[in-house]
């Protein structure tokens, strides 16, 4: 990245909160010490806790020393990086603080009107549509400035529509960085690498020879600490709408003709123009709904803090997808999240067609001859390619065998995160990872009737499953219908990991 010669400010809007010491303060501190931030920037923190500058410096500096890798921390190089840390204390949902952050970014800044300015908000999603209104009341929305804003955009179709009608009120489009860090992680880029550098895949990307795809994305804990957001949001919300259908548009989009912003996220809308509309019967078949309850040490949903005790917020959610058009006409899209499962793991599993004829006796578990293709984005970075190998000895038994490649087989992930890569690529402000206006309204577009279904119908079924297992069996039936079951991947699954046996 080119370094700018004009000062830099990031502005954190909550950053006194989890995110920012998380996820945020790390990435930064990784691009500090990598010299991809320019000589000349300031991260301005913002928030009601009641910290000056030396306050804000010392707590990130003890946070960073929590959340950083051993590895990575350097207590001498961290005090540089804090160095460039400055905070205001003030409360974003009132208008008239917005003059105190106006005057500390042009006294950080020497300038009345900072142009090359960050905002990242890292706050309740309460105060999304509220943010832009002050900053550009009082003209803090030059066009050299741009904002983040973290999911979820909207809680249905008429809320991100309102959102969107703000934001293009107070930003040009090119200037919204709708962040969904699931894009920002190699290996989900690495699904567009796999699919179009490589001759030999294309050409069976197809309903010819695809016969169905799973997606799955789960975590082995609970919600911790998130109830109060969580409970108003649920699994459909959290993890569906954004960061699954962005898996899906990135397993099922036509090659762009160059593969910049605008192509790119092109190919993505199209994709979600093409979802064929779920129906009432899709709302009552193909979508299952679930929620944890206690088992063993495991607390139930509802036991948890900021939870109500007759809460009937979905934990998980598993969904059967189609989408129309020439290329995956009938070929049936699976897709799965929840908390509280058996492990964690985010993957994308391709299911090629069985052949035609079955010459040889398969031994092992199961009977499928069809080979699977797995492209595991967490944990255990990489890829899989199941197929059919002779067992040696006499006559032809056939077992499925497994071809692995592994990032540590090309010395592990490179430095950094997803937050890392897409905050560089926001101050140099290239949107392909980020997603666009239209996509986030066909997004909601699409689950919107089924939203609506379960407003309507607040008796929907909505099936208890112990923590620990791998959700409602009503999930396995839906599968069953395809004469499929989900792939359900070990327990014991690590960063370290090799792949297991599935």
């Amino acid at each position: 990245m080119k370094t700018k010669e004009q000062p830099f400010i990031m502005v954190i809007f909550g950053a006194s909160g989890d995110l920012t010491k998380r996820k945020l303060m790390p990435a930064l501190y990784s691009l500090y010490k990598r010299h991809r931030l320019t000589e000349n920037f300031t991260i301005l923190g913002v928030a009601r806790t009641a910290y000056g500058d030396v306050q804000f410096r010392s707590y990130i500096h003890n946070q960073l020393n929590k959340f950083l890798d051993p590895k990575e921390y350097q207590a001498e190089e961290v005090g540089e990086f804090c160095k460039h840390l400055y905070y205001v204390a003030m409360d974003p949902s009132e208008a008239d603080d917005y003059l105190l952050l106006a005057n500390r970014l042009q006294e950080l800044s020497g300038s009345a009107q900072p142009n090359n300015i960050l905002y990242y908000l890292s706050t309740p999603p309460s105060l999304y549509g509220v943010v832009p209104v002050h900053l550009k009341a009082y003209k803090l929305n030059s066009r050299g400035s741009r904002i983040i804003v973290e999911k979820p955009f909207g809680y249905d179709l008429e809320s991100a529509l309102k959102l969107n009608n703000i934001y293009a009120s107070v930003f040009d489009e090119k200037q919204v960085y709708r962040i969904d860090h699931f894009l920002g992680k190699e290996t989900a880029q690495n699904i567009l690498a796999f699919r179009f550098a490589n001759g030999i895949f294309e050409p069976l990307w197809n309903r010819n020879y695809i016969d169905y795809v799973e997606i799955t994305a789960t975590e082995n804990i609970g919600i911790e600490q998130r109830g109060g957001y969580y409970d108003e949001s649920g699994a459909l919300r959290d993890m569906v709408q954004n960061h699954l259908i962005q898996l899906l548009a990135l397993t099922a989009m036509e090659p762009p003709v160059n593969f910049n912003a605008t192509e790119f996220r092109n190919e993505v809308i199209k994709v979600y123009n093409s979802l064929v509309p779920l129906t009432e019967t899709d709302f009552k078949e193909h979508v299952i709904r679930g929620q944890y309850t206690a088992s063993d040490a495991k607390k139930g949903y509802r036991e948890e803090q900021n939870v109500k005790p007759d809460s009937r917020t979905d934990t998980y959610i598993a969904m059967r997808l189609n989408i129309g058009n020439w290329r995956w006409a009938g070929v049936p899209f699976y897709i799965r999240t929840g908390k509280q499962l058996p492990t964690k793991v985010t993957e994308i599993v391709v299911h090629f067609k069985e052949t035609p004829h079955h010459m040889f006796h398969q031994v092992g578990e199961g009977s499928a001859q069809n080979n699977t293709l797995i492209l595991r984005i967490q944990p255990n970075e990489g890829v899989q390619l199941r197929v059919a190998m002779k067992v040696p000895g006499s006559g032809f038994e056939i077992k499925q065998t497994a071809m692995d490649f592994t990032y540590d087989k090309l010395g592990g992930l490179p430095p950094g995160d997803a937050y890392a890569r897409l905050i560089e690529d926001c101050i140099a402000s290239d949107p392909t990872l980020f997603t666009r206006n239209d996509a986030i309204e066909a997004s909601w577009r699409f689950f919107d009737p089924l939203i609506s279904y379960w407003k309507q119908h607040p008796d929907a079924p909505l099936y208890g499953y112990p923590a620990g297992t791998w959700g409602p069996k009503e999930s396995e039936a839906m599968m069953n219908e395809h004469g499929a079951t989900w792939t359900n991947p070990c327990k014991n699954l690590t960063d370290s990991d090799q792949y297991c046996e599935l």
